[in-house]
């Protein structure tokens, strides 16, 4: 049987990372099966219902020398699809045939003869996807967010990007072939790193900015955000007293920073800009697979800042920060009866509690104080009850009545009499009351 490419399991895959270099390439399953636990509800928004990825990796071969033995080359990898927020691997029947691997010329190549740096096609025939019984007879959209990948349904089908495909009476799509583009024989002897560098000044970088004017109804579109780019950054290799370059994607990485913000592009690249937004950058080397990321800031100086509404509120009681997910950040505090500007209205975090998110210089801090230590919460006495200034010592003559709605601040203190006292009262003065009048 000839070497090739083996669609291998999860826990085989997690091998292949740490495999010598030396290692043959494997067999392929001819008949690879990907399971669905789960009825499919096609996303009507989508271009496809299931999103198909593969991971292949190529080994170059490397020539004997008098330093090294020879070492043939390899190809490995792994199928897995995503549905519904779900992963599933590839299953492993019985091997029962062999991908291909083609040149840019379409000649078949050997795992053991891979060359570093070329482009290679990769086609796995017969896979076929389970999705269970509950779905026999549906028709679904195959398809991949991977634009190298392209699928045939039938043998002598063109390859297509995405494939609709009616289940069959067990709930399983069967596929005549994926094919994977662009597969890169990486050269495990080469050793040089990636590195972005300044085009003007020829120094190595690792944070990039770049200042681009909108239009007069404040739009921009992704081109002119590229260029700016690639017209200041570029990525190489340095060995040997010389620079390869290494290419990107900057348009690519230009619109996955706009979709983070969830920033709308037209067909044509238009968006309305904001103030200022970070677009990472990533170069991979086809030669030896390492890469780099270089995050750009592109602000944009006819376009203001928008500020946050906010206002100023005295803590009433020591506050910690919080994050989105009500978690404690750091050990930093508010100290009461000290102001912080917070939002105008409160949101529940993840814990059900509300908090006022924190505004610094007009700008949202992602940092959350509970409000109970801002506004307090509303109580009512079951007891008649005295304000204390301390545990020995009463603030005033007033007596609280049973059923008074008091505000209370924050947590409860322990005095040194080993009984718990709220505080009460908008103000600086020593006021508390005792946390059993409530109960």
């Amino acid at each position: 049987m000839k070497k090739n490419l083996r669609i291998v399991s999860v826990a085989a895959a997690a091998l292949l990372a740490v495999a010598p270099v030396a290692a043959t390439a494997m067999p392929v399953n001819a008949a690879t099966t990907i399971n669905a636990d789960s009825a499919i509800n096609a996303n009507t928004n989508a271009k496809y219902d299931v999103d198909v990825t593969p991971s292949i990796s190529a080994i170059a071969a490397v020539a004997k020398s008098d330093t090294m033995p020879a070492i043939p080359g390899s190809l490995t990898g792994s199928i897995s699809a995503s549905y519904n927020g779900k992963s599933y691997t590839a299953n492993l029947p019985k091997d029962s045939g062999n991908a291909t691997i083609t040149d840019s010329n379409k000649n078949t190549v050997k795992p053991a003869e891979l060359e570093a740096g070329k482009a290679y096609t990769v086609t796995v025939p017969d896979v076929s996807f389970n999705f269970g019984s509950e779905n026999a007879g549906k028709e679904i959209t195959i398809g991949s967010a991977n634009p190298n990948v392209t699928f045939t349904e039938k043998t002598g089908d063109q390859p297509a990007s995405t494939v609709k495909v009616t289940l069959d009476q067990d709930g399983v799509a069967k596929l005549s072939s994926v094919q994977i583009k662009n597969v890169y024989a990486i050269d495990t002897t080469y050793n040089s790193n990636v590195n972005f560098y300044d085009v003007t000044t020829g120094a190595t970088v690792t944070t990039g900015a770049v200042s681009i004017d909108a239009d007069n109804q404040g739009q921009l579109n992704t081109t002119s955000v590229v260029a700016a780019i690639n017209s200041k950054y570029f990525a190489a290799q340095y060995d040997k007293k010389q620079l390869t370059n290494v290419t990107f994607d900057t348009d690519t990485a230009v619109k996955d920073a706009l979709k983070a913000q969830k920033i709308e592009v037209s067909s044509v690249g238009y968006f309305k800009a904001p103030h200022t937004f970070t677009v990472n950058v990533k170069a991979t080397s086809n030669k030896n697979g390492k890469s780099a990321t270089l995050p750009v800031t592109v602000t944009v100086p006819n376009v203001a800042d928008p500020v946050v509404p906010s206002q100023s509120k005295t803590i009433m009681h020591n506050a910690y920060f919080y994050d989105k997910d009500a978690k404690r950040v750091g050990t930093d505090k508010v100290t009461r009866y000290n102001t912080v500007t917070v939002a105008m209205n409160t949101a529940k975090l993840a814990n059900g509690i509300s908090y006022y998110e924190v505004i610094e210089n007009g700008k949202a801090t992602g940092k959350y104080i509970n409000a109970d230590n801002i506004d307090g919460t509303k109580r009512t006495l079951k007891h008649n009850a005295y304000v204390y200034k301390t545990s020995k010592k009463r603030a005033n003559k007033v007596v609280l009545k049973k059923g008074t709605e008091v505000t209370t601040y924050g947590g409860s203190y322990k005095f040194k009499n080993g009984q718990r006292y709220y505080k009460i009262g908008a103000n600086t003065e020593k006021t508390y009351v005792k946390v059993a009048n409530f109960e």
